[in-house]
């Protein structure tokens, strides 16, 4: 089969997820063709076709030139596609407008012919959702944290159009199928595929301790990580007394807000902002820590997550979305209601006073729970079974 991916970017070398896809997909004799708004990565590694999406977002002149040259394809490269195009637009009532714009920001994904049309995120199928019918292709969709539970948020009914169409979808959790089964999509067209991560790369085997309790938090510094009620949880146990360092490592636009609320809660000499590591550097402060800590309002999943529990850490995350089914409670960590300082203190401390052997049998759940369920080449065979079951 010829499988075309809607994405961002070439994905980078780092972004397993994709990767392992693509490479998967390669390796089962199918050919992948990348759609991309930007093509910052190098290609090479992935050894696939690269479309660029035209550019319409900077100065007027430059854009009316990308324009024309979108509408001398739709004339000459791809016009009966393009009718095709505006007649299901049409069909959905969407304005002549709208429809002409369209057409003409989508020329680039008229360009091949491909079995299917896959966008990586739901948000990326907006205005687009007629395409696959148009180029004779199937449809697929993949739905993450963001796409589901944030952006609906502030653009209601944003699915609409999308859920009425013959799509298959990909989510990371159980819970967001169900999410999708209540808006009518029938569980049969709905495909549970989690992250996975290289087991070989985070294992358990290296362990680095100090006499100082170590915790250890991997992500973007956004507000939908819940870092602020992290900070407030922590601050508790410095007034306890409790001998503890909290690294986050990462880096986003909540850098500046987080530097103040640690200098506002005191903890300059207990917390660390380290910025984004590569694989290698994530691995060795994980080998260094004794907890670690997701307390997300928002989480499709988490990969972070998953290295952790693959290294033996103990795991206390928080109850959003996908983040108690990637951790069971008291089996592979412990779940904790979001957006509750308080309870997360609690947990830190009961944690802490946990027996040592108590402490071992969590930790080696873990670590077998994501050798067997969390794997590249599992997740490689469910994308294989996607495309052709």
């Amino acid at each position: 089969m010829k499988i075309a991916l809607v994405l961002p970017n070439v994905p980078a070398y780092s972004e397993t997820f994709f990767k392992n896809k693509i490479l998967g997909l390669q390796q089962s004799g199918h050919e992948v063709l990348l759609y991309v708004n930007h093509s910052k990565a190098p290609n090479s590694y992935l050894n696939c076709k690269v479309v660029k999406a035209p550019v319409l977002n900077r100065n007027q002149l430059f854009v009316a030139f990308n324009l024309f040259l979108e509408f001398v394809k739709v004339l000459f490269l791809n016009p009966a596609k393009s009718f095709k195009l505006y007649q299901l637009n049409k069909k959905d009532e969407i304005s002549f407008s709208q429809n002409l714009k369209q057409i003409l920001a989508n020329q680039f994904l008229l360009s091949e012919k491909v079995d299917w049309l896959h966008f990586g995120f739901g948000t990326m199928a907006l205005g687009r959702e007629n395409v696959a019918t148009a180029i004779g292709a199937e449809m697929a969709v993949s739905f993450r944290g963001f796409d589901y539970y944030v952006y609906p948020v502030r653009n209601k009914n944003c699915y609409s159009v999308l859920f009425a169409k013959k799509v298959k979808y990909h989510v990371l959790s159980e819970g967001m199928k169900k999410g999708l089964m209540a808006n009518g999509i029938k569980g049969e067209v709905i495909f549970k595929i989690t992250p996975a991560i290289d087991i070989e790369i985070f294992d358990a085997r290296e362990s680095i301790k100090s006499d100082t309790i170590q915790i250890k938090t991997v992500a973007r510094l956004h507000w939908i990580k819940g870092l602020e009620a992290t900070l407030e949880a922590v601050s508790l146990l410095k007034k306890e007394g409790i001998d503890f360092h909290y690294t986050i490592i990462g880096d986003g636009v909540e850098k500046e807000r987080l530097q103040f609320a640690i200098h506002q809660l005191g903890l300059n000499d207990n917390v660390t902002l380290a910025g984004k590591l590569s694989s290698e550097q994530v691995k060795e402060a994980l080998s260094k820590a004794d907890i670690y800590l997701q307390y997300s309002i928002q989480e499709g999943f988490c990969n972070a997550v998953l290295e952790a529990q693959a290294m033996g850490l103990l795991c206390v995350v928080s109850n959003a979305e996908g983040l108690s089914e990637n951790v069971l409670d008291n089996q592979t960590g412990f779940v904790v209601a979001k957006q509750n300082p308080l309870l997360l203190f609690e947990k830190i401390k009961e944690l802490l006073q946990l027996p040592e052997n108590k402490k071992q049998i969590i930790g080696d759940q873990a670590v077998l729970r994501v050798q067997k369920e969390f794997n590249l080449e599992k997740q490689q065979k469910e994308f294989l079974a996607f495309y052709t079951e």
